[in-house]
């Protein structure tokens, strides 16, 4: 049996795609023996401060309005306990199982930096949800975003006192019953443990980390699709010429522009348009660069501030050392709020170009393929209501674009007057982004469609094997028939990212190169 790789908690800097790793159990997560006497010296500073009874908020004193209110040192551990029931106000579905494991990763990873004074049993709780794969259920609205995500880490914490619900060997069930199966026993939390557990951005930052990777799959796919539709529609190359993007050298518009002239090479469909009368391309093929290119842009400030979250402590307060506690505003969401804010708007703009680009291939405007994608129309409709749908889709992610983050509403009397609303701007980049996948399904059937118009013409070496990927699981369409069964399977297709992965293969057989200085820039997270 293949031995897992190790990622030490607390101690190594993590990434995106390491957290990815750890939940899909590829990766295994520990405790070092240096991060363990950190965590327990924090947890020592703080029993200190309840044996001086000197005022320190959230570990004597009450939480938010409240922190004026002395707590005695026999009621610190009570007053931790009852903070775990009282912010468990999430409602609506709960968040899938993936997103409430990368929240217990994330938390367990700030928790081990030595400076929220947790105590190392209530760690090693917590990393045993992780490894035996027991996630507690969690609301999906609720949060505001600052002080951090009370409401769902709230939730995420419950099976600690033995309260809650977790998913466990595939059925819900109440930790009580968890308990039973396995032995556990609730934890005694100590001073500042609850306020630790529940102050921080993991609700925000687990669907940044997805944020992170979906968008990267979107904008892997989209070029290849973009390069699939040039090719169907006979566009021009001369708009991904290297000399034209020096010229305006954004990193994102020149990537997109080589992974396209590499997409298209030695592709007789398009050497046999070179001579034709057309002067230039509609903007949805001859601004991809342009356009895709500020998504991955967005997309690199994206990972560049997520990564930077990682590797943060947002709980309040932080212990400093024996002389220094702070309590202050980590846990405020708005830095991550607002990119992913920013990114939403990224990939509902992916989203936008696909739909136009699906609708000039409707049109019959490029020679030899005809109007709808199909020749015998009238009695057939063609594929004229599959666009039907990708417009409402981009209608819906326009809609949504709207940036949660702009808004504040103050909650706890006042005390937090400002807050980051930053779970909305997360749950609202998931959802686009979904609807995104299904805009890029339908573009893939239309530009395999408009494909066959073209032969005997032969496609480059990388696109050609799309085609016959598509063609091995969707048929063409020579007369109407139920479209929804085609892109079901396209969908598929996107959301597994066969394209993606196939054209890798196909180029690692031949020793082909992307043509761009940025590869590993943008295709690693």
């Amino acid at each position: 049996m293949k031995q897992l790789k190790k990622f030490q908690f607390g101690k190594e800097k993590l990434v995106v795609s390491t957290v990815l790793a750890i939940v899909r159990n590829q990766t295994k997560g520990i405790l070092s023996t240096e991060t363990k006497v950190k965590v327990q010296k924090s947890a020592q500073i703080v029993a200190d401060i309840v044996e001086k009874n000197e005022p320190v908020y959230g570990i004597n004193t009450g939480f938010g309005p409240l922190c004026t209110t002395k707590i005695s040192k026999e009621e610190t551990k009570i007053l931790q306990t009852n903070i775990l029931k009282s912010h468990s106000v999430g409602v609506g579905e709960p968040i899938t199982k993936e997103l409430a494991k990368i929240m217990l990763i994330l938390k367990m990873h700030a928790l081990a930096k030595g400076y929220s004074g947790i105590q190392l049993k209530t760690l090693e709780r917590i990393l045993w949800h992780i490894d035996n794969d027991a996630i507690p259920v969690v609301p999906s609205q609720g949060s505001v975003g600052a002080s951090g995500d009370l409401a769902p880490l709230s939730h995420l914490f419950l099976p600690l006192i033995g309260l809650g619900k977790v998913y466990f060997k595939g059925k819900e069930i109440e930790t009580s019953e968890l308990f039973t199966k396995t032995g556990l026993k609730s934890i005694e939390l100590g001073p500042k443990e609850g306020l630790a557990l529940i102050n921080g951005t993991q609700f925000i930052l687990a669907h940044g980390v997805l944020v992170v990777e979906k968008l990267n799959s979107c904008l892997r796919q989209a070029d290849i699709i973009g390069a699939m539709m040039i090719e169907g529609l006979q566009g021009s190359m001369k708009p991904f010429f290297k000399e034209l993007h020096e010229l305006r050298p954004f990193k994102g518009n020149q990537h997109v522009a080589g992974r396209i002239r590499t997409l298209l090479k030695s592709s007789e469909i398009l050497e046999d348009h070179i001579d034709c009368e057309r002067v230039q391309d509609p903007y949805s093929l001859r601004c991809i660069p342009q356009v895709h290119g500020a998504s991955r842009n967005t997309w690199l400030h994206l990972k560049e501030l997520i990564e930077t979250e990682l590797n943060s402590v947002t709980d309040n307060p932080v212990i400093i050392n024996n002389e220094l506690t702070i309590s202050g505003g980590n846990f405020h969401g708005q830095p991550i709020a607002m990119v992913l804010d920013y990114a939403t708007l990224a990939a509902s703009e992916l989203g936008n170009i696909s739909d136009r680009r699906i609708y000039l291939a409707l049109e019959g405007n490029s020679p030899g393929v005809p109007k709808l994608l199909m020749n015998d129309t009238g009695i057939n409709s063609g594929y004229m209501i599959l666009q039907y749908t990708t417009a409402a889709l981009a209608s819906e992610n326009k809609s949504l674009c709207f940036p949660a983050s702009a808004d504040s509403i103050p909650t706890s009397l006042g005390q937090e007057d400002h807050v980051s609303m930053g779970s909305i701007s997360g749950r609202k980049a998931l959802q686009v982004l979904e609807n995104v996948e299904k805009i890029l399904a339908i573009e893939l059937l239309t530009a395999a469609q408009a494909f066959e118009f073209r032969k005997p013409l032969k496609s480059g070496i990388l696109l050609d094997k799309i085609h016959q990927f598509v063609r091995q699981n969707v048929s063409f369409a020579e007369k109407d028939r139920v479209f929804s069964d085609d892109i079901e399977i396209a969908i598929e297709i996107i959301k597994n990212e066969h394209i993606t992965q196939l054209v890798e293969n196909t180029m690692s057989k031949n020793n082909l190169n992307w043509d761009t200085e940025h590869h590993e820039e943008f295709e690693t997270f």
